[in-house]
């Protein structure tokens, strides 16, 4: 069936894969890190109580058929394990029946996983996982050449994240058409990295060459592993030495009328999306159907121009007065400190520091949450403050907490120099006024 088959593209199947199950393995590592504090039985938003009003048809998981944060674990460290297997190329090793369960049982669990958090996993990324992983089912292992059908799908699916994320921008943003998105872009994205100072600092034309290249190519990690699909075997010898393909067998008819079947199907789930992509009012990150298959993508359709940080403090002290000193939590990855230098952290998904910075730009984005997150920090909740960075009150919780908004900016290359700083912030007022565990406040 040489219609059928691309062997050609075996190196692109093996990066597809174990890069795919990479990005799986360092997800599940990060849920089993955090939910306790954020979806757990006594977390943030609690699945259990999310579990009371949801239905599996509309949030599908086998959560819906068990609960409780020991399995929750347990469905965690089961899909690091197995991912981190693929990654290392046991798929290769088992049958291709195995190797498709193997696949399938892996996007069951980062599914229910998803399926479940709520605002903490509302990111179109999780999408993009679950897509890419449901596509991984399909490719097969050593015992068929990849199937040419699955290739096209992943290139659809690379073609839908960056014309997506590239209309949204000309849709969107007038910054993106003029070529000044970058002037502000590395101070006011989500997560600084360790290179946006001093990216922020280049000068301005070399901003707007910036900007022109990324109309041409919006990455991040999945989505440079899955445009890897699009490179044969020898396109890839020409520049680096790679290892030969083994001896591909034919693919059984069982795996051809599965291939077919699932190409069908993302042909007619493509509808919604492709719609999406050529209409006026096009939907940024956008999933059509509960099991996240076949998405619209798109990211920042607008640019922030100036950058505010919701600043936690406490105090110990039983009466605040104007002389109380209140002292400031620090985040792993969201500005803060302002002689820290931004840290580097993804892949890896701080999934509270992400949510903080939307909860700047609006409150609405925090209602959910942000109260019972102050309300565990005067608690002393040991889940809760092992997402933070540093803990200003190691021996016992404070009395009182507040949340203030800041207004922060790059320091320049003379405010570094002489006074050591990244960042200088000007206070812009209250964001939660002072609460305590017997008077709750609300969003200011």
């Amino acid at each position: 069936m040489e219609w059928f088959t691309a062997p050609e593209y075996w190196l692109a199947r093996q990066v597809l894969q174990r890069g795919t199950a990479a990005i799986y393995l360092i997800a599940f590592v990060a849920a089993v890190r955090q939910f306790r504090a954020l979806l757990g039985e006594r977390g943030l938003l609690p699945i259990p109580q999310f579990l009371a009003h949801s239905s599996f048809r509309n949030s599908p998981s086998i959560f819906h058929f068990h609960y409780s944060d020991r399995f929750f674990a347990t469905v965690c460290w089961v899909g690091a394990a197995v991912a981190a297997g693929l990654v290392a190329g046991a798929g290769d090793l088992i049958p291709l029946w195995a190797v498709m369960l193997t696949w399938l049982l892996i996007w069951v669990l980062y599914l229910s996983i998803v399926n479940v958090g709520q605002a903490w996993y509302s990111f179109g990324w999780e999408s993009l996982l679950l897509e890419a992983g449901f596509l991984a089912i399909f490719l097969g292992n050593d015992d068929v050449a990849p199937p040419v059908l699955v290739l096209w799908l992943a290139r659809w699916l690379v073609f839908r994240v960056e014309f997506g994320a590239g209309m949204i921008k000309l849709r969107g943003d007038r910054c993106w058409r003029d070529l000044t998105c970058l002037y502000y872009h590395h101070e006011t994205q989500p997560m600084p990295g360790p290179l946006s100072w001093f990216f922020h600092h280049l000068p301005k034309p070399l901003h707007r060459i910036e900007v022109a290249g990324n109309h041409f190519a919006w990455l991040n990690w999945l989505t440079i592993i899955l445009a890897a699909g699009a490179i044969s075997d020898s396109a890839a010898a020409a520049i680096l030495p790679v290892p030969a393909a083994p001896a591909l067998g034919a693919p059984p008819e069982w795996f051809v009328a599965s291939v077919i079947a699932f190409t069908v199907l993302v042909v007619c789930l493509s509808y919604w999306p492709a719609r999406n992509l050529v209409s006026k009012r096009q939907r940024m990150n956008m999933s059509y159907n509960s099991c996240h298959l076949v998405n619209a993508y798109g990211a920042f359709g607008t640019v922030g121009r100036h950058r505010d940080e919701v600043v936690i403090e406490g105090t110990r002290d039983e009466v605040v007065t104007d002389h109380t000193v209140w002292r400031e939590y620090g985040f792993k990855g969201k500005p803060g400190d302002v002689g820290r230098w931004p840290r580097q952290f993804a892949p890896y998904h701080l999934r509270l520091d992400w949510l903080m910075w939307f909860a700047a730009i609006s409150p609405a984005y925090a209602r959910s949450w942000l109260g019972p997150f102050l309300i565990r920090l005067l608690e002393g909740d040991r889940a809760t403050l092992g997402l933070l960075q540093h803990n200003p009150f190691p021996d016992d919780p404070p009395r009182h907490v507040r949340a203030r908004l800041y207004r922060y900016r790059f320091s320049t290359w003379q405010e570094l120099r002489s006074e050591h700083v990244w960042w200088k912030r000007t206070l812009l007022g209250d964001y939660v006024r002072r609460v305590t565990l017997s008077r709750h406040s609300t969003l200011a």
